[in-house]
């Protein structure tokens, strides 16, 4: 039933009200004591402890791409779509050990500063156009509309009205700056693993109850049993779904792209961290790689529930069909919270709204420091006052949000699956940019040419490979495994595209790099000491255990 009774609205309500009001304390807090300085709104310097960087960081990645896009991929693959969580948390150990000494020792604090400080002024301008493209065309108008299509679906509102509604609560946090929404992603979190594990428990239960059976652990066998197909890691090729999955690719290939470019090089993830002195920063990353772990428990398992629901029959109203009676793995969440009792599906909707007004909230602050510190204060007005900077951030977090909703319902999310929509349009511009990082990390020699190529090429050589199977036959690729046939032709798969135009970026700038170096250009290499990459005996600890439990998965279910 599309509609939320009293004890809902109730529990809804004061979800609002803890966020709301422990929002406005710390904002309150922070005013107190007279910190406004640009900084401090933009990255909440020295103030975010360990846990709340780890939890900010989970917040804002988990969203309405994970609950409805990933869970929509569990009814339509199963339990391979994991792989993005997992490999998440192995990819946060490289970060933690690798990436973010090299950013606080070099005290960068937005990704087009570490490319103007690496490279020129010129490759970090461009690519902040990029990235505020990026997050607001395809990122931000993502999590709205689909977080308004899901609680629209659940509630029975206006999906217009939920749209601009999650906007506002948004923007309020937003507002607060980084620190309100580092702290209050805390609860955020809070509300969405326990109203994330709820929805699974219920889920899981209801399958048992469908085989004569109870509890979650019944549920759980039965799952495996009558779809069993659904609990692979590792697809192989005459699987329908090795395009989205390409085998080996997950562990070996563009997987580590994806994830170390998101992980690695995003000021919407990395911004958490380089507020915090390294101890800190890495605690926090160790404690979000633990969270990533449990992920797929919220936001795969009850894809593959509905998938087993539905395989019994048990959706017999089109719940999950759409207008031309296909079916929309997009809708299984949404319909299996219809069917949650009074009070739980509350708490599970609170779930979901923390999860998207956090990742919103995240997002928009990233524009914001990009657009304000990178764009206006470098080129606009470099002699703005730190309240101007702030006052300019703010306002670019409404300007974006506003263009979110407005151009959201324009490109077609909901009918191309929202979790890959989003990783396929993402993966224009990461193997390029992931390149350029990793030279400059770690290869004095590279030049601004170089870098320059592996931005602008990188974007045209993922273009090129996207419509190359327009106007050349690629099966021969089919027999290494780097092609597959979709509507009548052999496309190369997103993640192996990725791949190829990461090593030819490589490949590229060492030449380009190469060629600068015996003409006398200049690289602006990093401060980088071997010591940086030194951890704690906790840390080492902390991160062979998730190694050893990823091992473990991986094994089990491969």
């Amino acid at each position: 039933m599309k509609t939320l009774a009293s004890a809902d609205y109730i529990v809804f309500l004061v979800y609002f009200i803890v966020v709301a009001s422990y929002g406005y304390w710390v904002y309150n807090r922070k005013k107190t004591a007279a910190i406004s300085a640009s900084h401090d709104y933009f990255l909440a310097e020295g103030s975010l402890t360990w846990w709340a960087i780890g939890a900010s960081l989970i917040a804002s990645n988990i969203s309405a791409e994970q609950f409805i896009g990933m869970s929509g991929n569990g009814f339509k693959m199963g339990l391979a779509i994991s792989t993005y969580e997992w490999m998440a948390a192995a990819t946060l150990m490289i970060v933690a050990i690798f990436f973010i000494p090299v950013y606080l020792k070099n005290k960068i604090y937005t990704m087009p500063q570490f490319l103007s400080t690496r490279y020129n002024s010129t490759v970090a301008m461009i690519m902040a156009v990029f990235w505020l493209l990026l997050y607001v065309v395809v990122n931000l108008t993502s999590i709205l509309y689909l977080g308004a299509l899901a609680i629209s679906s659940i509630s029975g509102f206006n999906l217009y009205l939920c749209m601009y509604a999650l906007a506002i609560f948004a923007i309020i946090i937003t507002l607060g700056g980084m620190k309100v929404i580092g702290f209050t992603d805390v609860i955020q979190v809070f509300f969405l693993i326990l109203g994330g594990l709820v929805t699974t428990y219920l889920a899981l239960d209801l399958v048992a109850q469908q085989y004569g059976s109870s509890g979650v652990i019944n549920g759980f066998s039965l799952m495996m049993t009558h779809s069993s197909d659904h609990f692979h890691m590792i697809f192989k090729r005459d699987n329908p779904n090795f395009p989205s999955l390409p085998g080996l690719t997950v562990l070996l290939g563009g997987m580590w792209i994806t994830n170390l470019n998101y992980w690695g090089c995003n000021q919407y993830i990395t911004q958490r961290a380089l507020g915090a002195d390294l101890k800190t920063a890495r605690g926090g990353i160790l404690f979000a790689a633990f969270l990533k772990l449990l992920m797929p428990v919220i936001v795969v398992l009850p894809g593959i529930a509905a998938y087993v629901l539905n395989q019994k029959g048990y959706f017999t109203h089109n719940e999950l069909l759409d207008s031309s009676k296909e079916i929309v793995g997009d809708r299984a969440y949404p319909t299996l919270l219809n069917l949650l009792p009074v009070g739980f599906k509350g708490l599970s909707v609170a779930a979901l709204t923390a999860a998207i007004v956090a990742s919103l909230a995240g997002k928009a602050n990233s524009i914001a420091t990009i657009f304000t510190l990178d764009i206006y204060q470098k080129k606009i007005k470099p002699a703005a006052t730190e309240g101007q900077l702030v006052i300019t951030g703010k306002l670019t977090v409404v300007v974006a949000m506003l263009i979110g909703c407005i151009i959201s319902p324009m490109l077609g999310i909901d009918k191309k699956g929202g979790f890959e929509f989003i990783q396929e349009y993402s993966g224009f511009v990461s193997p390029g940019i992931f390149a350029m990082f990793l030279l400059g990390f770690f290869w004095k020699k590279a030049t601004s040419n170089a870098a320059l190529f592996a931005t602008i090429g990188g974007f045209l050589l993922s273009v090129f490979f996207k419509f190359l199977p327009g106007f050349a036959n690629l099966e021969w690729l089919s027999s290494y495994g780097f092609s597959s046939l979709k509507d009548g032709r052999y496309e190369i798969p997103f993640l192996d595209r990725m791949g190829f135009v990461f090593v030819i970026c490589i490949i590229v700038m060492y030449l380009i790099s190469t060629f600068d170096n015996r003409n006398g250009v200049k690289a602006h290499g990093l401060e980088i000491d071997s010591k940086m990459f030194r951890t704690t005996n906790g840390f080492a600890v902390g991160a062979m255990f998730i190694v050893g439990i990823l091992v473990a998965l991986y094994s089990f279910f491969w």
